[in-house]
């Protein structure tokens, strides 16, 4: 009997014991899972970007989620305003025309500030970059280009945002910037796997990125070797680092290019009344203004410079001699490296695959192609262009309108010789160039690049989510810890029992 009795103060004691320990045991669970279970809820973070170009201005919106992959927001582009008008190198010269790209701009940011929500203005970072155009601009009165920053300052600080800075850009970090926006879209910094969560890519190689501006060109890519020099960059994206050769041709883009070919063609000419262009297709006679030729930087000036002197120039469809014509503005010879791609300026060797957007992509779309071709290819679609009556490029191209359509026979050998006799690029690796306007449905140019380096200095708005609630969690701890003083209570009443 008293064997069974003393079983019996065992087995309640060990129930006891048992109640006891998965008190403790529950109590300690709900502690950890509510401390080590929350999730972090992040909030939308925004940034405005203003791309001032050499001829016209694009307002770009980004937003990313607060959550940072390594370092650096997962920026997405949900708006691209165009600004009427012209581009800001040409402000405060005509009023009227200023009073145009004002309320252009005014338009722009009204669509803007209405897309964000009003609790994230404060927060949200602007920035204005002004690229070649106004490069050229400050060379040629300083004055000037100050005053148009400061005027655009002024707007800016007073919209309800956190303006940052409106200034000119270096081409080095246009052709960076460009450089990250088309890598960064190819999905080669990072991408989402099977379970929906960014990551680095294994062994995703970078593509280089030629763009070519109104007034400058850009041509970057990443290199393996220890390469040293003015033109070399390092960048650290989603943790890991790149070495990027870059550099930038002021004076070298499609416009500026332009203006320096009809130069070379008024100059072999004696009589301005009658010029033979033979960049021009035969049927298209055009009257300028030697302004419009000579009004840069980049165009030296005759000795009996008469802005309004009057040009008359005639096509005549003569592929080669507009080739012979372009490729004297570019010199070739004079290289103090082991490999230069034009004036001077030292470069590696391309490797791998290219894109090129911008003015390539609208030449290359003109002559009749897009995406990848071939060498040869490319070749035949321009003497083809240039060979064409104006007649037949009119009635083959309906979409481009005529002050455009003139343009492209020298523009497509302005490309060519680029890209050949500059870059380096040969029938294999022509085979890599893209030309390209978009990836997945974004512009592609330096100004999202820029965002992606810009949100590196955005500090992200975390709000914990616990996995219980503040009521249901103190709820559960007051239930536990009752239940473990009153087992506490319990053991201790029988075991005053069991020994006296």
């Amino acid at each position: 009997m008293a064997s069974k009795q003393q079983m019996g103060y065992k087995c309640r004691i060990a129930g006891v014991l048992l109640l006891l320990l998965a008190s403790i045991a529950a109590l300690v669970a709900v502690v950890v899972i509510q401390d080590t279970w929350k999730s972090k809820e992040y909030s939308f973070e925004y940034g405005i970007v203003i791309d001032a170009g050499s001829s016209r201005s694009n307002v770009y919106l980004y937003e990313w989620p607060g959550e940072k992959e390594n370092e650096t927001g997962v920026v997405t582009e949900t708006m691209n305003c165009k600004v009427s008008g012209a581009g800001i190198s040409d402000m405060k010269v005509d009023p009227q025309k200023d009073a145009a790209s004002w309320d252009g701009f005014k338009q722009c940011m009204d669509n803007v500030t209405n897309a964000i929500p009003v609790i994230k203005h404060k927060t949200t970072l602007l920035f204005l970059g002004a690229t070649a155009g106004m490069r050229l601009l400050h060379q040629k009165d300083e004055q000037k280009s100050n005053e148009i920053l400061g005027s655009l300052r002024e707007y800016l600080e007073a919209l309800p945002f956190n303006f940052q800075n409106a200034s000119i850009m270096t081409g080095q970090e246009e052709g960076l910037y460009g450089w990250i926006t088309v890598n960064y879209l190819m999905g080669n910094f990072l991408e989402k796997n099977l379970w929906n969560i960014y990551a680095h890519p294994e062994g995703e190689k970078t593509v280089g990125s030629m763009d070519l501006g109104g007034a400058s060109t850009q041509i970057a890519f990443s290199v393996q070797d220890d390469l040293r020099g003015p033109n070399y960059l390092h960048v650290k994206l989603y943790g890991y680092p790149y070495k990027v050769y870059t550099h930038s041709f002021l004076c070298y883009g499609k416009n500026e290019a332009e203006k320096r070919i009809l130069d070379k063609i008024v100059q072999e000419s004696s009589d301005p009344s009658y010029i033979i262009n033979p960049c021009f297709a035969e049927g298209y006679n055009v009257t300028m203004n030697a302004m419009d030729i000579y009004d840069t930087e980049c165009t030296m000036k005759p000795d009996d410079y008469n802005p309004d002197q009057e040009l008359f120039m005639v096509g005549t469809s003569n592929s080669d001699k507009c080739r012979s014509i372009v490729k004297s503005i570019f010199d070739f010879k004079n290289c103090s490296s082991s490999q230069c791609s034009f004036n001077g300026v030292q470069q590696p060797p391309v490797a791998g695959d290219f894109m090129a957007y911008a003015g390539f992509f609208y030449t290359a779309r003109a002559l009749g192609l897009e995406g990848t071709s071939d060498l040869d290819q490319f070749s035949a679609l321009i003497r083809k262009f240039c060979d064409s009556h104006w007649t037949v490029l009119k009635a083959e191209n309906i979409w481009i309108l005529d002050k455009y359509r003139r343009t492209y026979c020298y523009a497509g050998h302005y490309v060519y010789t680029m890209l050949v006799d500059g870059y380096k690029f040969d029938n294999e690796t022509w085979k890599n160039i893209d030309f390209r306007r978009q990836v997945k449905k974004t512009s592609i140019g330096w100004s999202l690049g820029y965002m992606l380096s810009m949100s590196n200095m955005i500090p992200s708005e975390v709000k914990e989510i616990t996995p219980l609630t503040d009521p249901v969690f103190a709820g559960l701890v007051f239930l536990f810890s009752a239940l473990t003083i009153t087992t506490v209570v319990l053991v201790f009443i029988i075991l005053i029992r069991t020994c006296f």
